[in-house]
């Protein structure tokens, strides 16, 4: 049995962010908790959002205390300050980290027994759906708005949680390219390569299947047409609107079907180094391309080169191999992705317990071949 689980109500196109109020308004909401960071109130994104809700006159409450990599502190503190705010829906503007806080905050407001947050790791049996969420991206990247997925640091275990819930979907999602103009090339390049290893592990893993295949290959030809570009033209419209597609469409696939072992591997070093996801999961996906080429999935390579835009006439499986993974080196190289852990400050030291966290992670078990604590390790030193 396969089930997809998508958002109630999606928008996307330059200048949807519109709807905000209209979507509020239909639904009868009163207050709005609105979720952001401070660097996105202090270069004037958040005021494209909030000025909806002002013309509305509907009142808001802004939460900021938002992290890159997002705490226990932060949701927990976030659900006390919307219990005493007397809001009835949240408004997340932001990218993964904005938007994972939202649904934890708006899970745990409405299930409050879970507000310890470590008993929401993996499947949590939440009972009530969270709080009504609109999520606005400003990344290309996390599909954070379309998944039953969130990631929570336990800062004391230096430890990301994955959680899973279908509790946790925003109800409405609105892709907006418009807010994402302002992104720097380093961030549009790593949330970007962080979607291409949405859509590339959610390809191969175990869990695909045809509905989740249709996503994943577009995703990768899109992110393939239009990365590049707006890394080096951030206001290319028709690059930005590819790239918020693209992110968002993978995320339909992966939410559903499952990722791997870059991300198990590129948790740990959020945890512990407070590594950017995006930049992490981005240089790990190559070495763990050519490992997992060992295993059932490597007949699907070919069909990655191609959805890259490689001419793969003639090709045998293990020319089609390669070719997609030289592709993906060839797309990270171009939009200026570290290639090796040793250039972002990963200690050699670390990697036992590096390799413990990643093989425990939940992603762990969606890799499409077997692995132990030993391989993962010694992947970590190939990618040093």
């Amino acid at each position: 049995m396969n089930r997809i689980v998508l958002n109630e109500t999606s928008y996307f196109g330059a200048g949807c962010r519109s709807v905000v109020a209209e979507e509020a308004k239909r639904r009868g909401f009163k207050k709005c908790f609105f979720v952001t960071d401070n660097d996105l109130i202090r270069f004037g994104v958040a005021e494209k959002v909030t000025s909806v809700l002002k013309d509305a006159g509907i009142p808001f409450e802004i939460y900021s205390d938002v992290k890159a990599n997002p705490t226990i502190k932060n949701v927990q503190n976030g659900v006390d300050t919307f219990n005493r705010s007397g809001a009835d829906f949240i408004v997340a503007l932001g990218g993964g980290s904005a938007i994972d806080t939202a649904k934890g905050i708006g899970v745990v407001a409405n299930n409050p027994e879970f507000y310890d947050i470590k008993s929401l790791e993996g499947v949590a049996e939440t009972k009530h759906r969270a709080v009504p969420t609109f999520a606005l991206p400003t990344t290309a990247g996390t599909a954070a708005e379309v998944t039953i997925n969130y990631v929570i640091t336990d800062e004391d275990a230096k430890k990301k949680m994955v959680c899973v819930d279908p509790n946790d979907i925003p109800t409405v999602a609105i892709v907006d390219p418009e807010l994402m103009y302002s992104m720097p090339k380093g961030l549009t390049a790593a949330t970007g390569m962080d979607a291409l290893t949405h859509a590339v592990e959610s390809y191969i893993t175990p869990g695909a299947w045809e509905m989740s295949d249709m996503f994943e290959l577009k995703a990768i030809e899109l992110i393939a047409k239009h990365l590049k570009n707006a890394v080096d033209d951030g206001s290319n419209v028709e690059a930005r609107e590819g790239m918020a597609l693209a992110q968002y469409v993978a995320g339909m696939g992966f939410s559903n079907v499952g990722l791997g072992i870059v991300h198990s591997m590129a948790h740990p070093l959020g945890a512990f180094y407070d590594t950017p996801h995006g930049v992490a999961n981005a240089l790990l996906l190559p070495y763990v391309m050519e490992y997992n080429a060992d295993s059932p999935a490597a007949g699907k390579y070919i069909d990655i080169a191609m959805a890259m835009g490689v001419n793969v006439a003639g090709m045998d499986e293990k020319e089609g191999v390669k070719a997609a993974i030289d592709a993906v080196k060839k797309l990270s190289l171009s939009v200026n992705i570290p290639q090796r852990l040793r250039e972002i400050g990963v200690k050699k030291e670390d990697f036992p317990q590096l390799a413990a966290a990643a093989f425990n992670d939940v992603c762990t078990g969606g890799n499409p071949r077997q692995t132990s604590i030993e391989d993962i390790e010694k992947l970590y030193n190939t990618a040093y």
